[in-house]
């Protein structure tokens, strides 16, 4: 099969496609024929050296793909050769053939072609897991989200929305910004001009954001604590500006407040399963009818790998970049 390999660590000028073995289903696993594979600040990450794949993932990028089924393994049941699915990986989303646990593949929700489907099982379970499921965000609460334009932006915008709370944003252009009001941003905050924890506390009566989702980690750490309400959750799930920083907490323990940092990538099989299953019972329907969409800003061959994540690390793309197989 065709796949994308790293020639060690770098730029993207490192990417290239390859000719690797076809991988084989084991007990419990799908392989898919990949159709597209979505592009992940992560897999940015795993590029630079900085992220490898956990104990026994493929070493070929990729955390999400769409595809119909070419065979299916030992106990597997619901899932025939020929079925499309898209699917949340460990690894080997950049190539024409990925094994995946039957867990962690989804159907392809009504209403949404196949190469579309390849935006959706990173993010998807990136927001419901963690802004639903763990923090718990709830109707009429106010949801912080930095770089609400991005792929996993662009989804708990909407996802929060039609649950019932006040969302609030952060994005660095007019066009970014008014996108983003379109997907259900109540308040759209220039994080160039503005500063984010007054236009919070602003827009919510002084009381900050019952919950922020946060891409950025080190950078935004304090100041994320000031825009969080009382007994408000900060979870973050990226570190584009760093991994360390000095936790006042003081100023922790005065609000009650918690911090979550999590990653899917690495917990296990039967974890993503649970949370795989809970998307396809609360999100999917909500996807199927429209009220929720994948936001894709545009698709690239696998063999334009490298400048797909030259455009990714621009910054400027809105939702997300695919890589067609």
């Amino acid at each position: 099969m065709r796949a994308v390999i790293a020639d060690g660590a770098g730029g993207p000028e490192i990417l290239s496609v390859a000719e690797l073995p076809d991988p084989e289903p084991g007990p419990g696993e799908v392989v898919l024929a990949v159709a597209a594979a979505g592009l992940n600040r992560a897999d940015l990450l795993q590029r630079q050296g900085f992220y490898p794949p956990p104990p026994g993932a493929s070493d070929v990028i990729g955390m999400e793909c769409s595809g119909t089924v070419a065979a299916v393994g030992e106990g597997v049941s619901g899932w025939s050769v020929g079925d499309p699915a898209c699917a949340l990986l460990a690894g080997g989303g950049y190539a024409e053939r990925v094994a995946v646990p039957a867990g962690q593949l989804m159907p392809v929700p009504d209403g949404v072609d196949l190469v579309t489907a390849a935006a959706l099982p990173e993010v998807a379970c990136t927001v419901w897991s963690n802004v639903f499921m763990v923090a718990g965000l709830q109707p009429g609460e106010a949801l912080l989200v930095h770089g609400g334009a991005g792929g996993i932006g662009t989804f708990a915008l909407q996802l929060a929305h039609h649950h019932g709370a006040r969302v609030l944003t952060t994005a660095g252009t007019a066009e970014k910004r008014a996108a983003c009001a379109a997907l259900g941003a109540d308040v759209t905050i220039d994080y160039r001009e503005q500063d984010f924890v007054a236009e919070t506390r602003a827009a919510t009566g002084d009381r900050g954001a019952d919950v922020i989702l946060d891409n950025m980690g080190a950078k935004y750490l304090d100041r994320n604590l000031d825009a969080l309400a009382t007994e408000g959750r900060l979870v973050i799930i990226g570190m584009q500006g760093g991994t360390r920083a000095e936790l006042d907490i003081n100023k922790l323990l005065r609000k009650r407040g918690a911090i979550i940092a999590t990653t899917l990538r690495a917990r296990p099989a039967e974890e993503k399963a649970a949370i795989c299953a809970s998307v396809v019972e609360h999100v999917w329907p909500l996807v199927a009818d429209g009220r929720v969409r994948p936001v894709v800003h545009g698709t690239m061959p696998l063999d334009q790998v490298a400048a797909a994540h030259t455009l990714m690390e621009s910054g400027e793309h809105s939702g997300k970049i695919l890589l067609t197989v």
